[in-house]
């Protein structure tokens, strides 16, 4: 688990602290992990995209690849041209 040293003062309208409030209570969770998980999710770090990306490689299914490699210099030139469209 981190260290959390920093402190971040923030001023809110009610209505916004009456949901995170209410978020946090339902959570069974504190408003300021709430806010920490938020800030997570909007704004992850770079590393942590990184390793979510290999994550999500390593778990898809295995799939066909052209043994020949002028098939598949052709298949990715086909991807690219969809992608660019």
């Amino acid at each position: 688990m981190c260290m959390l040293s920093e402190r971040l003062q923030i001023l809110l309208d009610p209505e916004r602290r009456r949901r995170l409030e209410a978020e946090a209570a339902a959570r069974g969770s504190s408003v300021a992990a709430l806010i920490r998980e938020a800030i997570d999710a909007i704004f992850p770090a770079t590393s942590d995209e990184r390793r979510q990306a290999g994550d999500r490689l390593l778990d898809a299914d295995p799939m066909p690849v052209p043994h020949e490699i002028g098939a598949l210099r052709d298949e990715l030139e086909a991807l690219r041209s969809r992608r660019a469209t």
